[in-house]
C-alpha cells in the first residue's frame, strides 16, 4: 500500500509540475520541474524497507538488455552525434533550402517541410526535430504572414509516427526492443507498413483539417536562408551518423551490443570535437553538450526505482492475467494498445514504458509491438503524453504563440480518432508479419 500511495502522489505531482509550472528560474538557470516529485519517490522509496535494495542495484549492474543505464548510454550517445551534425547547420540549411523553394505555395511548402521533418526524424528523433525545426516554422510564418499552427502541428505529428519505424527514434522504442531482444533489423521488418500507413494516413487527415489555412497566399519575402556553418563538422558527424545506424543493424552479425556501438562513435566524436576546437579555437564541444538531454536520467533512472518497487506488487501480473483472459491474440494486442496510450497521457510515455516492460513478461511480440507503437502515438493526445510535448509547448509559450493545452488535445483527438482504423489495421498487418 505504501507503494502505492508514494507511486500515485508522485505521478500527480509530476502532472501538476508540467502543466502549471514545466520550468522553475533560479538566477540565470532553467531547470525543469517534471522529474523533481519522481526523483524524491524513488529515494523515498530506496529509503523505505519496501524491497530488497541489493535487488534493486543489481538490476543496474547486470548484464542484460533490460539495464537502464545501457538504455541511456544509447539514447544519449545518439542525441550527441545527432546534436553534432545539427550544430554543423545541416538540418537548418535543409529547412532553409526547402521554405526558399516552396515559399510560395502553401500546399507545396506543407508537402515538402512534411516529408522533410518524416525523413529526419527516421535518423534521428522526434526531440531533435521539434528542437531543430519550430524555429523555422516560426520565422517562416511572421515573415509569411500566416498562421504557423498547420505547420507546428506537422511538425509535431510527422516527429511522433515516423519516430515508430527505427529502434532509435524514440526512447521507448529503443527500451522495449532492447528488453525483450529485438533486433534492429527485425524491429525494422516488423514496424515499416504500420510507420507508412499511420504516417501517411496522418498526412492526409492533416491537409484536410488546415486545408483551408493552407489556401491562402504567402505574403512575398526575401528569405534569408542559412548556410552549413561547418563544413567538416558535418562530414564527421554525418558520417558517424550513417555508420552507427549501418553497425546498429549488423549488432546480432558482428556480435556488439547496439549501447556500445553508440558509446563509441559518440566518444570518437567527443575526442574529435576536442581536438577541432583548441585547433579553431570554439567551444564546438561544450556548445554540443550543453543541449544533450540532461533530464531524461535522473527521470527514467528514478522511475526506473518506482517502477521496480511496483513490480515487487501484483499490480503488474494482474493487469498481464486480465488481458491475457481475452483469449484472442489480435483482440490482446488492440488492447494493449488502447491501454498503453492512455497510460502514456496519464503518466507520459517513459514512465509507461517502463511499467509495460514488466507487464509484457512473457507476453507475445504482437502484444510487445503494439505498446511500442503507443508509447510513440501516446505523444499526439496531451502534452504530457510524451518529453517532446512537454518541449514543444514551452518553445511556443517562449515565442507567444496561442495554442493551449486544449487546442493541443483538440486537434490530437481528431487526428487518433481518424487514425484508429490504421491502427487496427497497421495491429493486424504485424500479426500477419509475426
Amino acid at each position: 500500500m505504501a507503494t502505492y500511495i508514494i507511486s500515485i502522489i508522485a505521478i500527480i505531482l509530476m502532472l501538476i509540475c508540467i502543466i502549471a509550472k514545466p520550468v522553475l528560474k533560479i538566477k540565470n538557470k532553467s531547470i525543469s520541474t517534471f522529474y523533481i516529485p519522481i526523483m524524491l519517490a524513488a529515494i523515498l522509496l530506496i529509503i523505505l524497507p519496501l524491497f530488497d535494495k541489493k535487488e534493486l542495484f543489481s538490476q543496474f549492474t547486470s548484464n542484460t538488455s533490460i539495464n537502464p543505464l545501457k538504455i541511456l548510454v544509447l539514447f544519449i550517445s545518439i542525441s550527441m552525434i545527432s546534436i553534432t551534425l545539427d550544430e554543423s547547420g545541416f538540418f537548418s540549411y535543409l529547412a532553409s533550402r526547402f521554405i526558399s523553394k516552396f515559399k510560395n505555395s502553401q500546399i507545396k511548402l506543407f508537402l515538402s517541410l512534411y516529408v522533410l521533418i518524416s525523413i529526419i526524424t527516421i535518423f534521428t528523433s522526434n526531440d531533435i526535430v521539434i528542437l531543430t525545426f519550430t524555429p523555422f516554422i516560426l520565422y517562416l510564418a511572421r515573415r509569411g504572414n500566416i498562421s504557423p499552427i498547420p505547420y507546428l502541428v506537422l511538425e509535431f505529428i510527422a516527429g511522433n509516427t515516423y519516430s515508430i519505424l527505427l529502434e532509435i527514434g524514440n526512447p521507448t522504442n529503443i527500451y522495449l526492443s532492447s528488453a525483450f531482444n529485438i533486433s534492429f533489423v527485425e524491429y525494422l521488418r516488423v514496424m515499416i507498413l504500420p510507420t507508412l500507413i499511420i504516417g501517411l494516413s496522418s498526412l492526409l487527415i492533416l491537409y484536410l483539417m488546415f486545408r483551408r489555412d493552407l489556401k491562402k497566399e504567402i505574403s512575398d519575402f526575401d528569405f534569408y536562408g542559412t548556410e552549413i556553418k561547418d563544413k567538416v563538422i558535418l562530414f564527421v558527424s554525418l558520417s558517424h551518423l550513417i555508420l552507427v545506424i549501418i553497425l546498429m543493424a549488423l549488432s546480432n552479425i558482428i556480435g556488439f551490443e547496439m549501447w556500445l556501438i553508440t558509446l563509441i562513435f559518440a566518444i570518437s566524436l567527443s575526442m574529435f570535437l576536442l581536438i577541432y576546437s583548441i585547433i579553431k579555437k570554439k567551444s564546438y564541444i561544450l556548445t554540443t553538450y550543453k543541449r544533450l538531454p540532461y533530464n531524461l536520467i535522473p527521470f527514467i533512472l528514478s522511475m526506473f526505482v518506482i517502477i521496480f518497487a511496483l513490480s515487487k506488487t501484483t499490480l503488474f501480473t494482474d493487469i498481464n492475467s486480465l488481458i491475457s483472459g481475452v483469449g484472442n491474440s489480435y483482440i490482446e494486442g488492440v488492447i494493449y494498445f488502447f491501454s498503453s496510450f492512455i497510460s502514456c497521457n496519464i503518466i507520459n510515455n517513459i514512465p509507461m514504458t517502463i511499467a509495460y516492460a514488466n507487464i509484457l513478461d512473457g507476453s507475445s511480440l504482437l502484444n510487445i509491438y503494439s505498446v511500442i507503437i503507443a508509447s510513440n502515438l501516446g505523444a499526439l493526445l496531451l502534452p504530457v503524453g510524451a518529453l517532446a510535448g512537454i518541449m514543444w509547448m514551452k518553445i511556443l509559450k517562449d515565442n507567444e504563440i496561442k495554442y493551449s493545452f486544449f487546442d493541443f488535445f483538440k486537434n490530437g483527438i481528431k487526428i487518433i480518432i481518424c487514425l484508429v482504423p490504421q491502427i487496427l489495421l497497421s495491429i493486424f498487418i504485424i500479426s500477419v508479419i509475426l
